[in-house]
C-alpha cells in the first residue's frame, strides 16, 4: 500500500492512533472506513483493542451497494446494531433459510450462535450502521457459517 492508503481487507490496523485517552473517557472523532472483514468495510471503533473495555466493542460499518457479509456465527455474544443509511436483508437460522429486511431508522438484536448472512439490498447506495458487541475482541469469536450443511 501506497502512503496514506489504509486496508480494508481485515489486516491489523493501530487503533490506538484514533483514540485518545482524555482521562477514563477515550474519545474516538475518526469514524470513516479504516479497515475491513467479510466484504464489510469498519471504522476506526472503540473495543479492547484501544480503550480498557474488557466486555463491549462498538463500531460503524458499511456495506458497499450489493455487497454481502458471508454467513456467520457470533459466538457466545450479543450484538445490536442501528441502521443509519440503506437497507439490509438477513438470510438467518439453520441454513439461513428464513428472512428479515431492516431499513433506516431500524435497530435489531441478533443472537448469539445465530447464523445469519447480511445482504445490501441497493446496488447503488451503501449501508451505513453502528454496531455494539457484547465481545471487546470484535471479529476474534466470529466463525464462518455453512448455509448448506443444514
Amino acid at each position: 500500500m501506497g502512503e496514506g492508503e489504509i486496508s480494508l481487507t481485515g489486516e491489523q490496523v493501530d487503533l490506538d492512533k484514533f483514540v485518545k485517552d482524555e482521562g477514563g473517557i477515550w474519545s474516538l472523532r475518526q469514524i470513516e472506513k479504516v479497515r475491513g472483514w467479510n466484504n464489510i468495510e469498519y471504522g476506526a471503533g472503540l473495543s479492547g483493542k484501544n480503550t480498557p473495555s474488557t466486555g463491549l466493542s462498538m463500531n460503524r460499518a458499511y456495506i458497499p451497494p450489493g455487497g454481502v457479509a458471508k454467513a456467520h456465527i457470533h459466538v457466545d455474544f450479543d450484538v445490536m446494531i442501528f441502521l443509519l443509511k440503506g437497507n439490509v436483508r438477513h438470510e438467518y437460522g439453520p441454513g439461513c433459510r428464513k428472512s428479515v429486511v431492516h431499513s433506516a431508522g431500524d435497530m435489531f438484536y441478533i443472537e448469539p450462535g445465530l447464523p445469519h448472512e447480511v445482504f445490501n439490498t441497493s446496488d447503488t447506495d451503501w449501508v451505513h450502521a453502528v454496531v455494539s458487541r457484547s465481545d471487546p475482541s470484535e471479529w476474534q469469536n466470529i466463525e464462518p457459517y455453512d448455509r448448506d450443511s443444514e
